[in-house]
């Protein structure tokens, strides 16, 4: 089947650190470019870090520069997402996407609800709250 497993995520305090694992299956990775992407209650869908298919290159919200790391093993055709020094602000669904045709790692993060949301492959959501 193809499709791309999240995992990881869960409750965290404030300060803490968690690990989201985006494993594809039935494809591979290495191809395609790949986006965290969370959505909090009453907010939209917001691109929190994204990584390209081709150079390496990564992008960051402004809201986490600094504190979140993507990282892709291709190897294990997998991407993570590393988030340390979490804050309430953190908390939402997180979700994984790639694609293939996006031509650059601004453009997946930032153009996700331009482009309505139709990447190649989303991840099925995970949750991650900040909570003393």
């Amino acid at each position: 089947q193809v499709q791309l497993v999240q995992s990881g995520g869960g409750l965290v305090q404030p300060g803490g650190s968690l690990r989201l694992s985006c494993a594809a299956s039935g494809f591979t990775l290495d191809s395609y470019a790949i986006g965290w992407f969370r959505q909090a209650p009453g907010k939209e869908r917001e691109g929190v870090s994204c990584i390209s298919r081709t150079d390496g290159s990564t992008y960051y919200a402004d809201s986490v520069k600094g504190r979140f790391t993507i990282t892709r093993d291709n190897a294990k055709n997998t991407v993570y997402l590393q988030m340390n020094s979490l804050k309430p602000e953190d908390a939402a669904v997180y979700y994984c996407a790639a694609d293939i045709t996006i031509t650059t790692v601004e453009d997946m993060c930032l153009l996700v609800a331009v482009r309505n949301f139709d990447y190649d492959y989303w991840g099925q959501g995970t949750q991650v709250t900040v909570s003393s």
